[in-house]
């Protein structure tokens, strides 16, 4: 089997890209749901401070040492990962905080306005040649998502722009993502990523760590702004749990989206979708209705049709400039 892959992906090397962000949005799924699952007793910045904290100690105890030790961190272009690292902080707190009032399905449903955001960026930032079969696939997947959403119904309450806004930020990522791939390591980025969340969700907690900002009747402010709690022993293990996880999505992204062009592979993000629907229905009992499982199916639909028009036909939209691999 492992014989099979490698030489797969020695024939097709952007498939290495699609099969890393399909790991790393499983990953991101589960981490949804224990995040959600914590929201009512925890704040925020304390749970993703807890998450990071592990994270960044995965990325340098396993994936720094797996691509050359602590020299890849040295790098010119600290200021890109820092932008990068904000972008992704922002990306974070704007899903979750919506996530504390919106159905998980939801949330995610409106959160994928995201693949469509970094198609239509990397044209312009990264130069990159999208052609009319890729343009209408994500269409059809974006119009599954509108189907799920309905415009207009009870989903566009105004905590809909949140995850929105955490499309936008995620969007910037990643395009500034394939531009520092260019240069940089997974691990290098992963690791200036978790040190951003480490920084930021510290500084918010120790000057609203202790409650002085909640009472707030909204569940946005109360999850942002909610005083620390120290976690009884299971929520310590879910939080480690959702550490490791970010660690390993965050590298896999990094990494998808190094070898492969940004309008390719974000279309396969779509698969967190159904599996947002699936946690909500055996976590939260949210069952979603006819038109949801009917936007479901347009999503897929489109992420498949990219996956055939990639291996079966043949017709491989490869990279003028192939990156390279791990120095």
């Amino acid at each position: 089997m492992i014989t099979y892959l490698k030489a797969l992906f020695e024939r097709s090397p952007h498939l290495l890209g699609i099969f890393c962000v399909v790991g790393a949005v499983t990953t991101f799924s589960s981490q949804d749901v224990a995040i959600k699952w914590l929201s009512g007793d925890y704040p925020l910045h304390q749970i993703i401070l807890a998450r990071a904290s592990v994270a960044l100690m995965f990325t340098l105890g396993v994936l720094v040492p797996l691509e050359g030790g602590l020299r890849i961190l040295r790098t010119k272009r600290l200021t890109m990962h820092l932008l990068r690292g904000l972008a992704v902080v922002i990306a974070n707190m704007t899903f979750f905080t919506g996530l504390a009032s919106l159905p998980l399905a939801e949330a995610t449903a409106i959160f994928f306005v995201a693949p469509l955001f970094i198609t239509v960026l990397s044209i312009p930032f990264l130069g990159e040649k999208v052609g009319l079969r890729r343009i209408m696939a994500v269409l059809v997947g974006l119009a599954g998502v509108a189907i799920m959403v309905r415009p207009g119904g009870d989903t566009f309450q105004w905590a809909a722009i949140l995850p929105l806004a955490a499309a936008l930020a995620y969007a910037m990522l990643q395009i500034m993502t394939r531009k520092l791939g260019m240069q940089e390591k997974a691990a290098t980025m992963a690791f200036y990523i978790q040190l951003t969340f480490v920084v930021v969700c510290a500084t918010i907690g120790l000057v609203a760590g202790d409650g002085k900002f909640a009472g707030s009747d909204n569940p946005q402010l109360e999850f942002l702004f909610r005083a620390w709690v120290w976690p009884n022993q299971t929520d310590w293990l879910i939080m480690v749990a959702v550490g490791f996880s970010s660690g390993i999505g965050g590298y896999l992204i990094s990494q998808g989206y190094r070898r492969s062009e940004a309008a390719l592979v974000a279309p396969f993000e779509y698969v967190a979708l159904p599996m947002a629907v699936f946690w909500s229905i055996m976590v939260f009992g949210d069952w979603p209705d006819a038109f949801s499982f009917a936007g479901i199916a347009l999503i897929l639909s489109a992420g498949l049709y990219t996956f055939y028009r990639e291996t079966v036909r043949g017709k491989p939209n490869v990279l003028e400039k192939p990156m390279p691999r791990n120095r």
